[in-house]
């Protein structure tokens, strides 16, 4: 099944020159590999890129297990490069390799090699990327599959394809499996074998069921402001176990790290600060927090928020939770000099709530587009106090979508 991630390749051929190692970056599974080997090496091959100047190895192959010695590597490397023309080194899981870091260090001193890698387990996350190679590495980060990259291949309708998107995710592998119990055996299987064993594995965790019952909490609580102190509370008063904030906070840059979760700070509108408490935890992707919570609390509204939040990060947006005069604004989107207020409510029942629902965005004391997206707006347009009404569909499908940002 072939899925087109544009947008991704497009970030690939664009860092083409650049002088760094091409870093692809996000959650296992999420399909880093299929767009590097398969999408990214026919789009070389069709500008004109001979097969002997594509060095592509995946080091997850045990038939490829001598190439994790870094020495053997980059011997096989230089033997390959024969020419002044251009090569395209393509090496998947690079953490396998030892003194992987050596090994892409040393690969920058090729001056006719263009550098591209993946990485995704419990030996390379967000963090070595920032810490090993600044100035150096040119960091592609890929989520799961937009709902709108999934109603690429999927044969139903909109309306059907949302209530599947919204359950299982976005997460490719998903799109193989037809019935129910597949999808969420799926999920299960791979949040507790691949997802949680890496993070325990990397850090020497010893307290799985804790970790796996914070992340319920942070499931159970999406769309809700919350900090260490006040999960560590809920922990005490719930399950009568004591976990301190500050173990709570150290798990949770953990499992940010493993780009399983992601952080929106709280911004203050008025007073142009970020304030330091009662962030918000988005996941990753809707599928996976669901099966944290055996697929109990699917909650279309808060839902449909992650999933809004994750399609902004993914169009290269910096994403906060706004706050005015104690209201609150679900996200300010920052791309450049661009800014826009977006508040999302899943339906709209009557006129009183819409004006609840657009309360806080007419307090904004700027003039910066402000949105309202709905899942039951029929079609895009602008009220009289200038806020543009959005349709669910509009936004995460079409062209209007796009055009925000």
């Amino acid at each position: 099944m072939l899925i087109n991630r544009d947008y991704y390749l497009h970030q690939l051929t664009a860092s083409i020159g650049t002088g760094m190692i091409k870093i692809l970056t996000g959650v296992r599974r999420c399909g880093k590999s299929y767009l590097l080997f398969t999408i990214f090496r026919d789009w070389l091959r069709d500008q004109g890129a001979a097969d002997d100047h594509i060095i592509a190895i995946n080091l997850e192959n045990r038939m490829n297990k001598e190439f994790r010695n870094p020495d053997v590597l980059l011997q096989y490397i230089h033997a390959r490069i024969v020419d002044d023309s251009t090569y395209y080194i393509l090496l998947d899981e690079v953490q396998m390799v030892a003194e992987f870091t050596d090994v892409l260090n040393s690969l920058l001193h090729i001056p006719n090699a263009e550098t591209f890698v993946t990485g995704s387990n419990s030996k390379f996350l967000s963090k070595d990327v920032v810490t090993e190679f600044r100035g150096r590495g040119w960091e592609i980060r890929l989520y799961p599959l937009s709902f709108a990259e999934f109603m690429s291949v999927y044969s139903g309708t909109r309306q059907q394809g949302w209530e599947e998107y919204m359950r299982y995710g976005g997460l490719p592998q998903i799109l193989n499996y037809h019935t129910d119990k597949e999808k969420q055996d799926f999920l299960n299987e791979i949040w507790q074998s691949v997802y949680l064993k890496d993070v325990i594995g990397r850090y020497h965790l010893r307290q799985k069921q804790l970790l796996d019952e914070l992340l319920q909490v942070v499931a159970s609580q999406l769309g809700s402001p919350c900090n260490p102190t006040n999960l560590s509370n809920t922990f005490h008063s719930v399950a009568g176990k004591k976990v301190s904030s500050l173990t709570i906070s150290r798990w949770l840059e953990y499992l940010e790290d493993s780009f399983l979760i992601e952080r929106a700070q709280r911004y203050d509108i008025r007073g142009k600060r970020y304030i330091g408490t009662l962030p918000k935890f988005y996941f990753v992707d809707p599928g996976i927090r669901n099966s944290i919570l055996r697929f109990r609390q699917i909650d279309k509204g808060h839902l449909m928020e992650n999933i809004l939040y994750t399609d902004l990060r993914r169009r290269g947006g910096s994403v906060d939770v706004g706050q005015v005069d104690a209201k609150e604004v679900d996200f300010v989107v920052n791309q450049g000099s661009l800014r826009i207020y977006i508040q999302s409510v899943y339906t709209l029942n009557d006129d009183e709530q819409t004006d609840r629902e657009k309360r806080s965005m007419l307090r904004i004391p700027d003039a910066f587009r402000k949105v309202l997206i709905t899942a039951d707006t029929g079609h895009m347009w602008n009220d009289n106090d200038g806020i543009l009404h959005l349709g669910l569909f509009d936004f995460l499908l079409l062209d209007q979508g796009t055009n925000l940002l």
